[in-house]
């Protein structure tokens, strides 16, 4: 044995809270944490030095690799602190971590244990969960039914030579490309569109010393829930950002209430719907006596709707709770939003008791606990099986170590591990037969939606940059066709989840045959192709490639693509070339339904003729002549945000419509016969 391995193994079985204790190796990462002159970790940062033991899949980590490079996944410099509220009773601390560079001031965005690149971390104590997978657990059901959750890694920790256990490293909730992603803000993003994001926001305790943003009362009187911000950050945010994303949250509270589901205002209009339910359905299937009241996070990307999550600090589920403090609300036979406690803000209940809302937190329940499914309970039996047999070896050693965590907080500490995971599957069985018969019993009728026969059938992700469009991105667009024989209204549709942003505003028709093309940059776009697209969306595609979801105004499915620039997709990744789908009546995801094509497109579909319908000059400064075959009964003019300008009544086949009046701008016109309803846009210069 090395003269340093000796020193590591006396340093082990001297351990202060457990003398028999040795640890020399693991099958998990194992981290390594001094801190500078060995002084104690408090709530204020403090500097050290942190090296991450991992020789990789399947092997075995050692103490003694601490000095050997090759098996080093970190060996930096760090901050640390101790984190979290009620867990600061504990003995067992949890950490958040900032990894830095040399010089001890600048973040250092580094690749830790295969997790994306950033410079936050959390080191999870776990100290409130006898299983030791609560989190774990429940983070990987979100990621598992296709929601951010923050991604985890167990691992076993030293700190200034004390072995303190088995933890689970985390990544910090925030704004960021890999984590919750959503534009970033500036203090100088005060008026629309930048103003309306991205923000994230948490109702949450106050113990953290965070500035309350504001409040909204709750059905439980006298329990008042306080929001924070949290990105862009309390001493960050300006008062004009509060009060606009204040403003959203209580417009959800008012439209919840009323039950109000217009296309307008409606709360369809104000929440990504599927987040929302997503996020229900987790913090109810783990009865999550925390949710809806603390660490209740939600995000809002530029232009885009509201969002629930990522969920986070799931400890008190699956039946466990602060019971040394007296508590006892994690229940398999309760709605966690209307249990008389922590309920959160009323628009929780208000949303669930909404019978459009609840056929889709039904509809999605049926889906996920399918056989197969991630929530069927035979799906989580098998994940806790693995995960367990991964951990059980380091879990002995953390029971070793901290034996008084069991008789303080669980309510058996004679309890051995296999029954406190027991108790865990039992209570998902449970739990999910109960939901399932609560749903079924409360949501008889529930109509399924008939989806538009719209198809995804362009996608250009990675454009070449031209002569004139310097910059590749600016030249992004998407192509979708209406494959049906009527004229379809588009209004209130929109991309689900992250990434691009785009909703259909109101009198979006698209006729039959006809394409709607949305571009990255409408100005570009033209300079580049010769024409106007239909619109602009937000932000950018991914170049790796994503899962674009064209979605009803309910976040019913109506097409998605799950693009990619890897084989077996065609290559169109920054070579001058785009997605183009070969069939669109045969499925669109399929990778072999679809070519890279560098084929110009040179016409604008929006501006064909359609049943007879002319209409000329587009763009128009003064005068817009229509004609049709038959009689003209209706022209009405529109603006972007869809309120009415003009209506007429020509009674006859053709019509100058006076537009002069009107500044420069995009436009829409509804032409009515008494065979067609047709709507177009006008560009007015």
């Amino acid at each position: 044995m090395k003269k340093g391995s000796l020193l590591v193994f006396f340093i082990f079985a001297c351990f202060y809270n457990s003398p028999a204790q040795t640890f020399t190796d693991s099958n998990l990462p194992i981290v390594i944490i001094n801190t500078d002159g060995g002084v104690d970790i408090g709530n204020n940062d403090v500097l050290g030095d942190m090296k991450v033991i991992y020789r990789g899949p399947g092997q075995r980590n050692f103490v003694m690799d601490q000095d050997s490079l090759q098996y080093l996944n970190y060996d930096g410099r760090i901050t640390i602190r101790i984190r979290g509220s009620s867990t600061e009773v504990l003995q067992k601390k949890q950490y958040k971590v900032t990894t830095i560079k040399a010089d001890n001031i600048t973040n250092n965005n580094v690749v830790l244990l295969g997790l994306p690149s950033d410079n936050d971390w959390i080191y999870n104590a776990m100290g409130y969960d006898p299983a030791l997978i609560r989190d774990y657990l429940c983070y990987n059901l979100s990621r598992q039914i296709g929601e951010y959750a923050s991604r985890t890694v167990y691992c076993e920790l030293i700190i200034n030579n004390a072995f303190k256990g088995l933890y689970d490293l985390q990544e910090k909730i925030k704004q960021g490309k890999d984590r919750v992603n959503i534009m970033k803000m500036a203090a100088t993003d005060n008026n629309l569109p930048n103003i309306s994001g991205g923000y994230i926001v948490k109702a949450d305790k106050t113990t953290g010393g965070d500035p309350v943003a504001w409040t909204m009362p709750s059905y439980v009187i006298g329990q008042d829930i306080t929001y924070i911000n949290d990105y862009p950050k309390p001493e960050d945010v300006t008062l004009q950002q509060i009060g606009y994303i204040e403003s959203v949250f209580q417009q959800l509270a008012s439209t919840a209430h009323s039950g109000d589901t217009t296309l307008e205002r409606g709360y369809p209009a104000v929440i990504d719907i599927p987040s929302f339910v997503d996020y229900m359905i987790i913090s109810e299937l783990s009865s999550n006596a925390d949710s809806y009241q603390y660490s209740t996070y939600f995000h809002k990307d530029r232009n885009g709707k509201l969002r629930a999550g990522p969920i986070w600090d799931n400890d008190l589920t699956f039946g466990n709770d602060l019971f040394f403090w007296g508590l006892n609300r994690s229940h398999t036979d309760v709605w966690q939003f209307a249990n008389g406690d922590n309920e959160g803000s009323k628009f929780w209940s208000d949303l669930f008791n909404n019978m459009n809302f609840r056929c889709s937190f039904y509809k999605r329940w049926q889906a996920l606990t399918q056989p197969g499914a991630p929530l069927n309970y035979s799906s989580i039996s098998n994940f806790i099986d693995q995960t367990v047999t991964w951990i059980s070896e380091a879990v002995a050693r953390n029971r070793a170590v901290w034996s008084t965590i069991d008789v303080q907080y669980n309510p058996d500490p004679t309890d051995d591990y296999s029954t406190d995971i027991a108790k865990v599957k039992s209570f998902i069985q449970t739990r999910i037969s109960w939901i399932t018969n609560y749903l079924q019993s409360s949501t008889f009728g529930c109509p399924d939606r008939t989806m538009p026969p719209m198809v995804i059938t362009k996608i250009n992700y990675n454009p070449l940059p031209t002569v004139t469009v310097t910059n590749g991105q600016y030249l992004e667009f998407i192509e979708m066709t209406n494959l049906g024989t009527k004229t379809v209204d588009l209004a209130g549709d929109y991309f689900l989840g992250t990434g691009i942003v785009y909703q259909f505003p109101m009198y979006s028709y698209i006729l039959p045959g006809a394409v709607r093309i949305i571009a990255s940059n409408s100005y570009a776009f033209k300079l580049t192709y010769g024409f106007q697209p239909n619109d602009q969306f937000t932000r950018n595609l991914s170049n790796e490639g994503e899962q674009l979801v064209l979605a009803d105004r309910f976040g019913d499915t109506i097409d998605y693509v799950n693009y990619s620039s890897l084989p077996p997709w065609p290559d169109a990744n920054g070579n001058g070339k785009y997605l183009q789908v070969i069939d669109p009546s045969r499925d669109n995801n399929d990778p072999s339904n679809w070519t890279a094509t560098g084929k110009i497109i040179d016409s604008d579909p929006e501006l064909t003729d359609y049943d007879g319908l002319a209409m000329f000059p587009n763009p128009a400064t003064e005068l817009v002549h229509f004609s049709m075959p038959v009689a003209i009964k209706i022209i009405q003019l529109f603006n972007i945000e869809g309120k009415m300008l003009i209506s007429v009544n020509p009674g006859r086949n053709e019509y100058d419509l006076d537009i002069s009046a009107f500044s420069a701008g995009i436009y829409y016109i509804r032409i009515i016969s008494a065979t067609d309803c047709q709507v177009k846009k006008l560009i007015i210069q």
